[in-house]
């Protein structure tokens, strides 16, 4: 099974549980080799994916987010082997509530028309941000 959207259900999960203070957003993403738009145009998962962050950046910006981690895949050690995945980062997020008004923000939803095409799955895991510690366990 692909993961490409949340549902309404998590959705309300997500933004009920709106505690004090940042959030951030790990991304996993696998990309098509050629981007499904709707309307027929043509173009690589990966350009569908860069008109996404081009579009969405600006209101990510606007909003307080910003991208505080990025890697390349290189090797599947403990997990899935069968699992790549083409972009892996983190967002920040000042709030639930600014991450709420991003989903809603008519320009983040122009910009959302390439991610859905681009995307053949993907994990968002929401975390709560803590202190660095001496070790694995804080």
């Amino acid at each position: 099974m692909d993961h490409t959207g949340f549902t309404a259900e998590d959705f309300r999960a997500f933004r009920d549980n709106d505690r004090p203070g940042p959030i951030h957003m790990i991304n996993l993403v696998r990309l098509h080799a050629q981007a499904r738009y709707d309307d027929g145009r043509k173009a690589t998962g990966a350009e569908a994916y860069a008109a996404y962050g081009k579009g969405a950046a600006p209101v990510l910006a606007r909003l307080g987010g910003r991208i505080v981690w990025r890697g390349a895949m290189e090797l599947m050690l403990i997990g899935p082997t069968e699992e790549r995945w083409d972009l892996c980062f983190i967002a920040e997020y000042p709030s639930v509530a600014a991450f709420v008004e991003m989903i809603k923000d008519p320009d983040y939803r122009e910009a959302m028309v390439h991610r859905q095409a681009a995307v053949a799955d993907s994990r968002l895991i929401r975390t709560a941000p803590l202190p660095l510690g001496e070790n694995f366990a804080g």
